[in-house]
């Protein structure tokens, strides 16, 4: 072993929290279905109890499948059990009825588990899950998340792939991270023996120091694909299910029709816009001279490049789009039901024409950055319309670029029309994953694929029907057999390609597959996994399918039946999918630091639901989250109705934002704006030497709405709130979520209705209303949430900040609010002169403020206050300026005057 370095000694002795000693990954693929097992051992080295946190990325389209926590010598087994159902009324309209299920799944989603270790002990985490590797522009992909957050003793990446079919183009990339994406998997190893291969990645604690010091080590991807003959595809059949994966080749290309219908909306300016265009204009070039093309573009309005027509693909026509394009400029709403009119409408009466080439293939690619903000904005209605006017004549693939998008929206759009939908993130690159995703469907070579099994030997089979086959892709069915003893399965492809339809069919020999699939030294290879690998895979694809189903069902009971099946195969697997939640145990470290005894899941979930609030926090995959948290909060935690009513003071930083401070002794109330640049950080509250309290606001821009004076808007994305006394904490509130680091790290979501006692902090948030903050007692800030369902371009969800009780700050408390709540000022009239109206000035300490009337909204504009205003960024009524208020992170305490941030 090698020596470790004086530095990483040094920065392994700083680590407060508990040490991963041993982190292990092991993964196995067979036949494309991905089992892959998390071990992680933490030794807390300090005598008290310490909480340790357990955090791994997991594919969007896996599923966990088994959670274990081993902690004191005690074991905690997690166990799968079906959502209630949530029957809460609100105007007729169920709340949240099945929220997250129905949305699309992000890139990665983050499980996370914090449980306190006792002192001089160790905790070991297990975690499982699964995924079938979808098969895309040639190659599967499979990527490892190696994030510790720590520098790791003992660190290893185990993937084993085995298939029936020879492997081929094994590539292992470099480590993809966010700093870099050239950095060499060190210590890789990859060996090769009977078509099994073995990868193998294990930096010691210096390599990784190397990389990174914060044990951010990025994704370790594995690219690969099969070889694979000619003909019906291949059939793997094990233990009375099978498996049919079918990726033909060489055929010629068929002939496509497609319109690019792409929002212009104003929130598209600036760096999407720009990424789209780019696309675009790459795109364009790779069209093929047979296929036809138009582009329509939409905000208020729609601009069709092309009136009533699509148009073959010449060098001339190539040329117009790219100005087309290169012309477009983001103004005003979003009208996504006129732009699917107009571009369906364009497509149906191009394919009732004599041009139409009878085998080509229609689609129309769909890009939006926002919700419907104009014309037709219920998503029922949208969808509605989208349906009758696409007649089932061609598909809708959708994009959704950014984070204020209606994914749940796009997604049925492309479900419900054969279709497929992709999230970009606002901090990806557009044009790159623009381009990635044409390049997936740009090249049809089958349409209209149905396969069909004897009729009287299976049952259950996955999806069958087909609209398209794109090249480089795969599609793959299961199915369960009815007769284990029948001789042979026939099956039977019919498609239609460029110029004719094809039919493939053939007899399986049952039992001759089952041994080819039990052969080639898989069972010695990977063990007990390879004995139901087929049944796994089959689970799995129902489960999505059921899902799916479920969000094109028409009615009611159809939906529910889907529902139900799902739930139940959720169930039979252990799978954790949108329907189903995981009860983990509590474990309890006693005050001796022993480990309290583990109580038992009792045998009904009627049972386990009435203790559920004793026992366990559920883990619950949602739609939008990037992190999922399972936590057992050594807090109180109770879930309580509460009034949205809020009755505080007015002493308040909201809306643009518009400063509101009370002076009670004084009878008088003040206003003012603050004009600040988006991203600035302004300090609110600057009590840091007394009695510890610093509150600090982030600024994000929004464009003006039409008609204002203003070039742009500013509003309070982020606030945080930090306690240094008795010992550090804070709070980070954002209109989604909560993040309480006090004795515990806990993300608590907006949309719920919560309250948390974590010590010096305590925290309640009523959902989508208010989040209440105190701090020992009598120091209380309340936390306005602006949220909008359906925002214009110049609406962005934000905060507003109120000083509910400020007796807890001490008399040199500062801050552009925090300044004025223990001053007394006074007001007086100038007189008038011959040639001007009298005038008001305000007197704060020694200084004189012209101010004038005016009248201001508070508390979501649910009440009106009157208040004398003052101008010009507050000049003169604040101490200093404005920018000795700026601060140079959320974090920052630095005490007034902020001289180092001066601008």
């Amino acid at each position: 072993p090698r020596r470790v370095p004086r530095q990483v000694k040094t920065i392994l002795v700083k680590e407060s929290k508990p040490h991963i000693q041993e982190l292990s990954i092991k993964t196995t693929i067979i036949s494309r279905y991905a089992f892959t097992a998390v071990y992680c051992a933490m030794l807390n080295r300090h005598s008290a109890a310490s909480e340790g946190v357990f955090q791994f990325q997991i594919p969007a389209g896996a599923y966990v499948s088994n959670f274990t926590m081993i902690i004191g010598g005690r074991v905690y087994q997690s166990e799968v059990m079906p959502k209630e159902k949530r029957v809460k009324q609100d105007n007729g309209k169920a709340k949240n009825k099945d929220a997250g299920a129905a949305s699309p799944e992000p890139e990665v989603e983050v499980f996370r588990m914090a449980a306190s270790i006792p002192g001089r002990n160790r905790a070991v985490f297990l975690l499982t899950y699964e995924q079938l590797l979808q098969r895309r522009l040639g190659r599967y992909e499979h990527v490892t998340s190696l994030r510790p957050l720590q520098l790791v003793s003992r660190l290893s990446l185990d993937v084993t792939i085995a298939d029936h079919s020879p492997i081929t183009d094994l590539q292992v990339l470099p480590l993809r991270s966010e700093r870099s994406t050239n950095t060499p998997p060190i210590t890789t190893v990859i060996k090769n023996e009977k078509n099994v291969y073995k990868i193998t990645f294990g930096p010691n604690i210096v390599q990784q120091a190397k990389i990174t010091t914060n044990g951010i080590l990025g994704d370790f991807v594995i690219r690969y694909d099969v070889q694979r003959d000619m003909g019906i595809g291949d059939i793997q059949v094990l233990n009375g299910h099978f498996v049919h994966y079918f990726a033909p080749k060489d055929l010629p290309v068929v002939p496509k029709n497609v319109v690019f219908v792409i929002d212009t909306s104003a929130s598209m300016v600036g760096t999407k816009i720009r990424q789209t265009k780019d696309a675009l204009f790459t795109i364009l070039r790779d069209l093929r001279p047979g296929d036809r093309f138009n582009l329509v573009s939409f905000s208020n309005k729609i601009k069709v490049w092309q009136p009533n027509r699509l148009v073959p693909v010449t060098p001339l026509n190539v040329r117009d789009a790219k100005k087309f394009i290169y012309m477009l400029v983001p103004t005003g709403g979003t009208n996504i039901d006129d732009a699917i009119q107009t571009g369906s409408s364009l497509l149906r009466d191009y394919l009732s024409s004599p041009d139409t080439s009878p085998n080509s293939v229609s689609l129309i690619i769909f890009l939006t950055d926002g919700r419907p903000t104009v014309g037709v904005t219920q998503s029922i209605s949208i969808l509605g319309n989208t349906r009758s006017a696409v007649q089932e004549k061609f598909c809708i693939f959708t994009i959704g670029l950014g984070n204020d998008v209606d994914y749940r929206l796009l997604e049925r759009m492309a479900l419900e029309n054969c279709g497929m939908m992709r999230r970009i993130h606002e901090e990806a690159d557009a044009s790159a994953m623009l381009k990635g995703f044409y390049d997936e469907i740009g090249t049809p070579l089958l349409s209209d694929i149905r396969i069909n099994y004897t009729e009287d030997s299976v049952q259950y089979v996955t999806q069958h029907l087909f609209t398209n086959y794109f090249n480089g892709s795969e599609i793959v069915i299961a199915g369960k057999l009815t007769n284990n003893s029948a001789e042979s399965l026939h099956v039977q492809v019919t498609a239609s390609n460029s110029d004719r339809s094809i039919v493939l069919e053939t007899d399986v020999p049952l039992r001759h597959r089952q041994l080819e699939t039990e052969k080639h030294g898989l069972g010695d290879a990977l063990g007990s996994i390879a004995g139901d690998f087929v049944e796994r895979v089959w689970g799995f694809l129902s489960v999505k399918d059921r899902l799916r189903s479920r969000l094109r069902s028409q009615t009611s009971k159809e939906r529910e039946d889907h529902i139900q099946q799902a739930t139940n195969l959720s169930l039979t697997y252990h799978f954790l999918t949108p329907l189903t939640n995981l009860v983990v145990e509590k474990p309890e470290v006693l005050a001796d630091g022993t480990m309290a005894l583990a109580p038992t899941i009792p045998p009904s979930a009627g049972e386990a639901v009435s203790t559920a609030n004793e026992l366990v926090k559920q883990w619950q995959p949602s739609d939008s989250l990037q992190e999922i948290n399972v936590l057992f909060l050594a807090g109180k935690v109770e879930r309580r109705p509460a009034k949205k009513s809020i009755t505080v003071s007015k002493t308040s930083a909201d809306g643009d934002p518009h400063f509101v401070v009370e002076f009670p002794l004084s009878k008088l109330t003040v206003c003012f704006n603050i004009n600040g640049e988006p991203g600035h950080i302004l300090g609110l509250v600057s009590d840091h030497k007394y009695s510890g309290v610093t509150v600090n606001g982030k600024l994000i821009g929004a464009p003006a709405p039409p008609g204002s004076h203003k070039q742009q808007r500013t509003y309070f994305s982020t606030i945080t709130i930090v306690v240094d006394q008795p010992r550090r904490a804070y709070i980070e509130v954002t209109p989604k979520k909560v993040i309480l680091d006090g004795r515990d790290r806990m993300v608590l979501p907006c949309h719920s209705t919560v309250a948390v006692d974590s010590g010096a902090l305590s925290v309640s948030i009523v959902g989508k209303s208010n989040v209440t903050v105190t701090v020992g007692g009598n120091i209380v800030f309340v936390i306005l949430l602006h949220q909008y369902k359906n925002p214009a371009p110049y609406q962005r969800d934000h905060l507003g900040f109120y000083i509910a009780d400020s007796k807890g700050l001490s008399h040199n408390c500062h801050g552009l609010l925090g300044q004025f709540l223990y001053e007394e000022v006074g007001l007086a009239e100038l007189p008038a002169q011959a040639d001007t109206k009298p005038s008001s000035i305000l007197k704060v300490k020694d200084r004189s403020v012209p101010v004038v009337q005016k009248s201001r909204r508070i508390y979501s504009g649910t009440q009106s206050v009157d208040c004398w205003f003052a101008r010009n960024n507050a000049a003169k009524l604040i101490d200093g300026q404005y920018e000795d208020y700026l601060m140079s992170h959320m974090f920052d305490t630095g005490d007034w005057p902020h001289g180092t941030n001066r601008v």
